[in-house]
């Protein structure tokens, strides 16, 4: 299995795209493989010819440098092959099995364990027969049935045991019918529906609770006045006839680069295994992009020195990869500051973000609201207003330093104009 992105550990394969005995050239597509982030084609770089798959089509959780192929030179008899393993070829070896779920019969305890009293008498008020642990107080259930029963809402103490002694089996759990009390107890229990991790989703939650755990994060917020740059977009993306389609993300972007230049220790890293924070002289800006599969952050690279209109064609071209899985590694990986624009949703008025490590901040940008000013004659005036909220890694960035960042992104964005110059 290929590491085909610096933070993959591990795998999933598509599809095969070459068979057993086909000759393949450098630059054949062998594989697609699912990385942590990405569908990637798996590249191979020599001639040779397949002679056997290891991990057939949709193998999962496949660790990089474990055996999946095996490759030979051309010439070569590919039958030898036919009963070679993943483990013939120095594979890890098998994980040993998971413990099969209790059965009903399995619910008595080991031999080893004191055996419950079997001994029942009548009682005095009735026929029915009553066990020792009844009498004792004590409700026994299997670890199992225990765990089945708080997931459903059922009380141990309404349910029969007919495990040895009176113990409460799984499948007494499973059986039990609901006298139609009305209590907590009794509601039927809720539907759910288990969706298997996929590696990015692995990947999005480790990085992200790294860096929650690991960053000392803080949060500025600051209200921006967008009413000019509403009124620019619209002039330019009326008076090109079409040729523009510019949002105010695009123009976010812009401003964000800029003012990560005027103030460069916010577009910085902490690199403590190098002991160094690393300042970087040019914006490279992750923008989070929602996929079907989980968050991207493609990058739109050296944003400072573009336009408007080459930023806003390469956030359409790259979001469109990213929601298809073609990003290239170089396209998502890097990145010296993270957008996160939850605009687009008109119920979200402000946010926080976690920082996308290890970068030192990122920007949470909220919906535009129209909201009551005072005028210049006294009186009251609309203006269209944002919530930005900068999230920073105080290892790096002291809070006066990410307030400075947001005064200069503020002058910025309700001065459009600069940013065209």
């Amino acid at each position: 299995m290929p590491a085909l992105s610096p933070t993959m550990t591990s795998g999933n394969i598509g599809t095969w795209k070459k068979n057993v005995g086909d000759a393949i050239a450098p630059g054949d597509v062998l594989a697609e493989i699912e990385t942590d982030k990405a569908q990637m084609d798996f590249e191979y770089q020599e001639d040779g010819v397949l002679a056997k798959v290891l991990k057939a089509s949709g193998s999962k959780d496949v660790a990089v440098g474990n055996p999946i192929a095996v490759v030979v030179e051309e010439g070569t008899d590919v039958s030898a092959f036919e009963d070679f393993t993943a483990e013939s070829a120095g594979g890890e070896a098998k994980a040993p099995p998971s413990p099969k779920e209790e059965s009903p019969d399995s619910s008595e305890p080991p031999k080893s364990s004191p055996q419950p009293v079997k001994s029942e008498e009548p009682t005095s008020s009735g026929g029915r027969l009553e066990t020792v642990l009844e009498r004792d107080g004590r409700i026994v259930a299997s670890p199992l049935a225990k765990t089945i029963a708080l997931e459903k809402g059922i009380a141990l103490k309404d349910v029969k045991g007919t495990g040895e002694g009176g113990r409460i089996t799984k499948a007494d759990i499973e059986n039990y019918k609901s006298t139609g009390a009305s209590s907590a107890s009794s509601a039927p229990a809720a539907v759910s529906t288990d969706i298997p991790l996929t590696s990015m989703r692995k990947t999005i939650a480790s990085r992200l609770q790294a860096s929650k755990n690991t960053n000392p994060h803080y949060y500025v917020s600051a209200s921006l006045s967008v009413s000019k740059l509403l009124k620019l977009r619209q002039a330019l993306n009326t008076s090109a006839r079409g040729e523009y389609k510019l949002s105010v993300n695009d123009f976010i972007i812009k401003a964000v680069a800029n003012a990560l230049l005027k103030v460069p220790t916010v577009n910085s890293s902490y690199r403590e295994d190098e002991g160094v924070i690393r300042q970087f002289s040019t914006a490279d800006i992750s923008v989070a992009v929602a996929t079907p599969v989980g968050l991207m952050t493609p990058i739109v690279k050296n944003a400072d020195a573009r336009g408007l209109v080459s930023i806003s064609n390469e956030v359409k071209s790259l979001s469109g990869k990213a929601r298809d899985g073609k990003l290239k590694p170089e396209e998502y990986q890097g990145g010296t500051f993270t957008i996160s624009n939850m605009g687009m949703n008109p119920a979200v008025e402000r946010f926080t973000a976690i920082i996308n490590p290890p970068q030192a901040g990122i920007l949470a940008v909220g919906t535009v609201k129209k909201v009551a000013v005072e005028g210049k004659d006294g009186g009251v005036e609309w203006d269209e207003q944002i919530v930005v909220t900068g999230s920073f890694d105080h290892r790096v960035v002291d809070g006066a330093v990410g307030g400075e960042f947001l005064k200069e992104l503020k002058k910025l964005v309700e001065n459009p104009l600069e940013m065209l110059l």
